[in-house]
């Protein structure tokens, strides 16, 4: 394991330690299995119909959403490494099962409904988990860059997961999906497995039930105000960013007469303001203002929103739209390079995995209520008037950042 004292040479800033950047090669590639299953079970599900494949994504989403908080707690108590070995052993277990029942030209709906129940309900004690390994990694001092580069790494897994999910798909079936993904679970549990955190943190008490430790989470997020300053932003980015690649770009394309071609570039130009900010951020680091560095992410965020709204049918309307969504992905990656070591930094060592499953469950709750009443909206006035809802929504809610005093405060050592 490289000494945390590391220096790479001609650098004053030290690198990070080899035993998060191993970590993080395996979840990232982890992430990347990931992203091909779900497209898979999603392909394998529509053969059956809407109604199948809408209760497949239940099946993932509904487990995940109720027991985060227990999940949190639970990491917590036992410690975040010794969970992620569980979840990847049960999921190792879970991805083979499923290539042996899924060879059939047509797998049940059931078994595809079952083993999205055991996704979802992993995700739910694996996701807290995960979010507060890199502070036993790193240590506070490095966490923001560390962030940033997991987050990085983290957009590149997820812009080639659909792509590479429909390969697979195409070639071997939903077997060949599933073993894929299996291969990254072994490779993440072998990772696990040799890993050591450089860092202590502090567990939960032994003797405090699980169902009283989440409640303590959510007592201890709602009631600091920097924490709960993060939920607040949390939940506008959800409700007023995440809709704009998923749900709010295809319907424009639409709307204007786009190609499909030219919806991917919008959205892979959205990508790539990302990973350039948390590339920057990797390398130079947040902001001294941390609070206000996330604040601001949603101000940059939204005249780029605003461009791809306002894009309309002209000849350059694309080329717009593209320059818009490099400025969406910017204020995004902003935004998630600053809060994401706010949270964790202003987390107490005793409620690490619980803060990251009540930031995972604000982000879920505030991405459900705003993908419905902004799909309400684009059906009722159009694409173009949600996408300027969610520009103007962003801005108001970096402005409100912005004057929100536990934020603005708030420094980074």
């Amino acid at each position: 394991m490289t000494s945390l004292d590391t220096v790479r040479p001609g650098s004053a800033r030290p690198a990070l330690p080899r035993a998060y950047l191993v970590w993080l090669a395996g979840t990232r590639a982890s992430l990347l299995g990931d992203a091909v299953l779900y497209f898979a079970l999603g392909w394998a599900a529509s053969a059956h119909g809407g109604g199948t494949g809408a209760l497949v994504l239940t099946a993932i989403t509904l487990p995940r959403t109720l027991l985060l908080l227990l999940g949190g707690a639970v990491g917590d108590r036992f410690g975040a490494r010794r969970v992620m070995v569980v979840g990847d052993a049960v999921m190792l277990t879970a991805t083979l099962a499923l290539a042996l029942a899924g060879s059939r030209p047509e797998p049940s709906p059931w078994l595809l409904v079952t083993v999205a129940a055991v996704v979802g309900t992993v995700d739910a004690f694996y996701l807290p988990a995960a979010g507060s390994m890199p502070r036993s990694l790193v240590g506070e001092a490095r966490l923001p860059r560390a962030l940033a580069v997991q987050q990085a790494a983290g957009q590149v897994a997820s812009l080639l997961g659909a792509p590479l999910g429909a390969v697979l798909v195409a070639a071997a079936g939903l077997t060949g999906a599933a073993l894929a993904d299996a291969g990254t679970f072994a490779i993440v549990l072998v990772v696990l497995l040799r890993v050591r955190p450089a860092h202590s943190v502090e567990r939960s008490p032994r003797g405090e039930g699980l169902f009283a430790g989440a409640a303590d989470g959510v007592r201890v997020a709602v009631g600091d105000p920097v924490l709960r300053s993060a939920l607040v932003l949390t939940a506008a980015a959800a409700c007023f960013l995440l809709p704009v690649v998923s749900l709010l770009n295809p319907l424009l394309a639409r709307e204007h007469g786009w190609s499909a071609g030219a919806a991917g570039l919008i959205a892979g130009s959205q990508s790539l303001g990302v990973v350039a900010v948390a590339l920057a951020v990797s390398r130079w680091g947040t902001m001294r203002r941390i609070g206000r560095g996330a604040a601001l992410g949603l101000c940059v965020a939204a005249p780029g929103i605003a461009a791809v709204a306002l894009a309309g049918e002209t000849g350059v309307a694309v080329a717009v739209a593209v320059a818009g969504g490099i400025v969406t992905g910017a204020g995004s990656g902003m935004f998630a390079c600053h809060i994401g070591p706010l949270v964790l930094t202003g987390a107490p060592g005793t409620h690490l995995a619980r803060l990251q499953a009540s930031l995972t469950l604000v982000q879920s709750l505030a991405l459900m209520v705003g993908n419905n009443a902004l799909g309400a909206l684009a059906d009722a006035r159009g694409a173009t008037a949600a996408t300027a809802v969610c520009a103007a929504g962003a801005c108001a809610a970096g402005l409100t950042g912005l004057a929100l005093k536990p934020l603005d405060r708030l420094r980074q050592p």
